[in-house]
């Protein structure tokens, strides 16, 4: 399971706790269900960022790859580009 979906259950498991903890007066587990809460939403954000990095290397490395099959003529080393320029959009949309 991606690290992404782990951390939006653990974000909202969190905020439940921090929920039932308001509700029950339990101001210690509201505020546990808070922190859970805002440490798996700066997880989330950390993979995010590493998954655009990659994909950011991968868009350099195909448009380097598609140049220099371009230039010498090289159809395999161009479409080798292609593809690692589409890997790169992709990551970088996900």
């Amino acid at each position: 399971m991606s690290s992404r979906i782990v951390n939006n259950v653990k974000a909202a498991l969190g905020g439940a706790k921090k929920s039932v903890g308001s509700v029950l007066g339990n101001k210690s587990m509201q505020a546990s269900g808070k922190v859970q809460q805002a440490e798996a939403q700066a997880a989330n954000l950390a993979a995010r960022a590493e998954q655009q990095a990659k994909g950011v290397g991968h868009n350099i490395k195909g448009a380097a790859q598609e140049t220099l099959g371009s230039v010498t003529g090289n159809k395999t080393l161009e479409g080798k580009g292609k593809v690692n320029s589409a890997r790169g959009d992709a990551e970088r949309k996900i």
